[in-house]
């Protein structure tokens, strides 16, 4: 099952049931959290569906991003290419990268509150200091206040690879800004994931039309595994309104490409769909 966050024409948000190219809405339901955070989300989520309201095809709606009041975490350095992509961009520091693959301990940092989230077709942004930004695809997973894996969406990770590189200390400048994350398109419940060692993620990025890169990864490659990364996540930190960890890359563009203003991302994974946006310069 697929569950959406939706706003319809009159300007109503509504939670709803995905079906091929259409949602059904659901009644008696505030927020995507009620359902996600209950004892079983698919059953809660059946016994709300409204039989008797219209099917409306996407087009009709306007997707928003599936987060409510969550934070939004981020793992890093999970993937061989993301540790081997960050030692490069950050020559004096690259011991530590090469550190943390292999710790027991993983990288885990705050990424963004809802505000600075944008759902499918918002516009992410690259800072305007920074001249080489790039865009992190990355497996999104939804997780309950009891620190259940109940869903999972698409993420994008915005990064400014050479404030980073230029000292790991401006990790935080490089990576949390306005529109500096992007979720959804939906949320595949846990138990309807296809097996995660089948799940690819794809990154098509376009400018003025034309295709400058593509690059491909599978969850297989990723060295940790996902329930490591929660439990590293909530061991001393309680999340009452439940978190959204981002599970780092494995695509990551040459060092010599950087984004530009007006790209069109799109990021494709296995079992969930495709996260489409545009890049923007903040105001």
């Amino acid at each position: 099952m697929q569950l959406c966050k939706l706003q319809l024409e009159s300007g109503e948000v509504r939670v709803g049931i995905v079906a091929d190219d259409h949602t059904q809405l659901l009644s008696g339901v505030q927020s995507l959290s009620d359902i996600l955070h209950s004892d079983d989300p698919a059953a809660v989520a059946s016994d709300l569906l409204d039989e008797d309201a219209q099917k409306l095809p996407f087009e009709d709606v306007t997707l928003l991003p599936p987060i409510n009041e969550q934070e939004v975490w981020a793992a890093g350095v999970t993937y061989k290419r993301s540790q081997e992509a960050r030692e490069r961009e950050s020559e004096g520091a690259a011991r530590y990268y090469d550190l943390v693959y292999s710790a027991p301990r993983p990288e885990l940092f705050f990424k963004a509150n809802p505000h600075r989230v944008v759902g499918p077709g918002g516009r992410v942004h690259i800072r305007r200091d920074s001249k080489w930004s790039v865009p992190e695809p990355e497996l999104a997973l939804l997780i309950s206040p009891q620190l259940r894996i109940v869903g999972y969406t698409i993420g994008n990770d915005m990064s400014a690879r050479d404030i980073e590189g230029e000292n790991p200390l401006y990790l935080p400048q490089a990576k949390v800004h306005d529109n500096c994350c992007a979720l959804g398109p939906v949320i595949t419940l846990a138990d309807d994931m296809p097996p995660l060692d089948r799940v690819r993620i794809n990154l098509t990025i376009e400018r003025s039309r034309a295709t400058v890169f593509q690059g491909v990864t599978s969850l297989s490659s990723m060295a940790r595994p996902l329930n490591d990364l929660v439990n590293w996540l909530g061991r001393e930190t309680s999340f009452p309104h439940g978190v959204i960890l981002l599970t780092g890359t494995g695509i990551v563009p040459p060092d010599n490409f950087a984004l530009a203003v007006g790209d069109h991302i799109a990021i494709e994974i296995t079992g969930i769909g495709r996260l489409t946006n545009w890049v923007a310069h903040r105001g």
